[in-house]
Order: structure tokens, then C-alpha cells, then sequence
């Protein structure tokens, strides 16, 4: 039988979970008055994990359509915390680089993220934490496997057996 319970469904608790993180993150953005939104510290958390990156492949990163991510890049490229260079391989698009502006707002941002993180696991060892992460990462391959190698097909409806 199907899990019905959402409180024992893995989509249920990990987006609870996210949402709870994100919440928390704008509480201590707003308190500490970071001057950024919470969506504008993770353009520039990703864009520093991945920088040089053009504008589509970091909207493809963070999930977002590319006219949203446009708009955001505008707002921190008008704060001085990101540059657009032209692309060398397409001179059609930008690459996206942090200015030194953006440095010490970064080690904020994570100061910050590390405080959540603190709380979201308070009670939890550190072997338990690195458990957690490991099946983490582990589920996160899995699905990455299959997103990137099989479309999405639609399942056949479930048979029921009968009952003889």
C-alpha cells in the first residue's frame, strides 16, 4: 500500500524542510539588515560556486525562468555586487562575474546560512549529520541520473490484483 501520511513522505519532509531553511535565512537577513533578499543572496551564492557561468546556465542552476533571474542580476549588478561581461563563445550572451563588493557580503551570507544550519540540526552528532548529508547527496545523484538519462515517461495505470 502507498504512503499516504505527508509527515513519512520524502518530497512532504525535504520541502518542508527547505521552506523552514528559507524562512529562517530571511528572518536573520532582516535582522542583521544584509540589505539583500534571500533569492538575491542564493544568485550570488550560486554564481560564486560557479562563477564565469553565462546567464542561462546559472538560471538553469537556481531553477528559475531566465526573464526572473534578468531582473535579480539587474538589481545586484546595479548594487556593484556582480559584472556581465560578454561572452567569449557567444556574442549574443553574458558571463557573469562577483565584483569585490560582492566578497565580503558572501561571508555574510554564509555566516549567516551557518547559523541556520546550526539550528536545523541541533540534537543531531556530527556522525548523524554527515549521515544525513551522505544519503542526501546520494539521493540527489540518484535523481540527477535519471532526470538527465530517461524523459519522463507516463507510468501505466497500476492493476489491481484481484482478489480470488
Amino acid at each position: 500500500m502507498p504512503q499516504t501520511d505527508p509527515e513519512r513522505m520524502l518530497g512532504f519532509v525535504i520541502h518542508d524542510v527547505s521552506r523552514l531553511l528559507r524562512r529562517r535565512y530571511e528572518q536573520y537577513a532582516r535582522a542583521e539588515g544584509l540589505g539583500l533578499t534571500r533569492t538575491q543572496c542564493s544568485v550570488l551564492a550560486h554564481l560564486a560556486r560557479q562563477e564565469g557561468v553565462n546567464q542561462a546556465t546559472l538560471a538553469q542552476s537556481l531553477d528559475i525562468e531566465p526573464i526572473t533571474l534578468v531582473r535579480l542580476l539587474d538589481r545586484l549588478q546595479e548594487g556593484g555586487f556582480i559584472q556581465r561581461k560578454p561572452d567569449q563563445q557567444d556574442r549574443r550572451a553574458y558571463v557573469l562575474e562577483l565584483t569585490a563588493k560582492a566578497r565580503p557580503i558572501l561571508e555574510r551570507i554564509y555566516g549567516l546560512a551557518g547559523k541556520v544550519y546550526e539550528e536545523a540540526q541541533a540534537g543531531l552528532s556530527k556522525a548523524e549529520t554527515e549521515q544525513l548529508l551522505s544519503l542526501l547527496h546520494r539521493t540527489k545523484a540518484n535523481l540527477a541520473r535519471r532526470t538527465s538519462e530517461e524523459p519522463l515517461i507516463a507510468a501505466a495505470p497500476l492493476r489491481r490484483k484481484r482478489r480470488a
